[in-house]
Formats: structure tokens, sequence, C-alpha cells
């Protein structure tokens, strides 16, 4: 039975395993955004990614704004209301102890990501092994998009990082477990596990302490003067956990991280299933 609705809602949509497939959409999922916004629905990107990281391609369905960053970021019908980085003296240690340590990560900024110019190589090494033998079409979606590229095609190169700006790190392969080196400077950065599960507890995404998905929705939340009953949030990742708790309905995508589905009130499919689709139809966003 569908629980329809017709007042307005505010959807908050992850993007990779949620309303993408490393950056290939369904067109069901492009078409119910669409028709939800015609409705008077709003719907957002609300990424881990960076601005600089979010395909074109992507964004082309029509969004009223977008979280990225995993809510350092935050824009909204082309005004940007939040954009926070690592403090340049926290910034710089992160980057020495990755270094000293022989780590490969990238830093993200929404205007674009870094590495240090001879990382390429390491990273695809590191990177295709994940992907081998994936599947080149899976019914839904043509997977002809290179999900290597899809990470590292955006990345700038450069011999000395120390002094970017950023929001987040992915870190993809240290050879010290990722948790021992961060736990090790203190309370004001915050890990997860890399979503990319095969890559183990030398890969992560490094953030600054306190800054998540739901503290990027509640800016937005709080210019547009949104009632949390009003929010939906749709996500599969360890980075979705805060946002789903947030959202007055947190729906997740089945498969997805075991601590994501605990908190969930509904459980849609993925990208190849349409699940953003079958989640806007079932909440009445589609009529």
């Amino acid at each position: 039975m569908s629980s329809h609705s017709h007042r307005p809602r505010a959807i908050f949509l992850d993007v990779d395993g949620t309303y993408a497939d490393h950056g290939l959409a369904p067109q069901a999922h492009v078409d119910a955004v669409r028709t939800a916004r015609r409705l008077g629905h709003l719907v957002f990107v609300c990424t881990g990614r960076p601005l600089s990281m979010v395909p074109d391609h992507i964004l082309d369905a029509g969004f009223d704004g977008t979280i990225t960053g995993a809510g350092a970021r935050v824009e909204l019908e082309g005004e940007v209301l939040k954009d926070t980085r690592f403090k340049p003296e926290l910034a710089r240690l992160i980057v020495d102890t990755l270094d000293a340590h022989d780590a490969a990560y990238i830093l993200e900024a929404p205007e674009a990501l870094h590495a240090r110019a001879g990382m390429d190589q390491r990273l695809r090494r590191v990177l295709a092994p994940v992907f081998a033998g994936r599947v080149r079409h899976d019914g839904v979606l043509m997977t002809d998009v290179d999900p290597v590229e899809d990470i590292l095609g955006p990345v700038q190169y450069s011999d000395d990082v120390r002094g970017m700006s950023f929001a987040k790190i992915s870190c993809f392969d240290s050879p010290v477990p990722l948790p021992r080196l961060m736990g090790a400077l203190g309370p004001e950065i915050g890990l997860i596990p890399s979503s990319l599960s095969a890559l183990g507890d030398g890969a992560g995404e490094i953030f600054m302490a306190g800054t998540h998905k739901a503290v990027g929705i509640a800016v937005v939340a709080a210019r547009l003067g949104l009632d949390r009953a009003d929010i939906v949030a749709i996500g599969d990742s360890a980075n979705d956990i805060e946002m789903l708790e947030y959202a007055g309905i947190g729906i997740a995508v089945e498969g997805g991280h075991p601590d994501v589905l605990a908190v969930a009130d509904k459980v849609t499919a993925g990208p190849a299933g349409n699940g953003v689709a079958l989640a806007f139809a079932e909440l009445g966003l589609l009529d």
C-alpha cells in the first residue's frame, strides 16, 4: 500500500549506490526527480562527493540544491550557504601524517580534487581490482563508464599539496590502519570506513569531526523553514546514518551498510532496481 501525501516534502538523495551507480543514474530516477519537483516537492543531492566530483549528467536531472562533501558544503538555488574546510594547521598535520606513512589519498575540495604528483598509477593499481569483473550491463544501467575514471578523472596532481584547502580526504591505501593513524591526531578528526569495503582498514574517509550530512540538511531546513517530519532521506553508506536519523522518513538501500539499515524506517532497492523511483512512488511523490 502506498503512503500517499499531498503536502510538500523535501527529499535528500545520496548519489553513489542510491541515486546512481558510479556516476550513472537510471532514467527512472531522473524521471522521478523531475516529476516530484514538478508536483511541488523539493529534491536535493546529498553526497559524500565534493562538488568537483559530481558529474554534470547527475545534476542535469535538476535539483533544488546540493549538499556535498558529506555536509561540508551547502548550496541552495545557486547560493552557497555553507563551505567548511579543515583549518590550515590541522590540514597540514593530516597530510604530513599520511605522507610520512606512504598513504595514497585524494584531497577533496568543492573546486577540485588534489593528489601528489606520481600518485596516479598507484591509485589505479589499488582501485582496478575492486572493480575487476564488474558486469557492464545490469539490465537497467549501461555501465560503460569506467568506475576508476569516475573517481580519478577529476583529480589534479601537484608536487606539493601541503598548502591545499580541502574539506575531506579519501584515503585508498595506507600501510598503517587508518583508525590508528587518525586516532593519534586528536578529536577534531573524524573517520569512517571506505564505501569500497574491499580496500580494508587502510582506506577510509577523513573528515572534520561533527560534520556530516544531517548538518548540511539542517542548514537547508533552517533557511527554508522545513519541518523535519516532511524531510525524506535515502542512502546506503556509513556517511548516511546521521541523515536517515535526522529525517522524518529515513530510507535505506537494500544491501547497504548494516548501521544504515538499522536506523532506517523503510528499505528500497538499489539503482539497478530503480529504488529511488519506487520509494518516491510509495510516498506519493509522483502523483
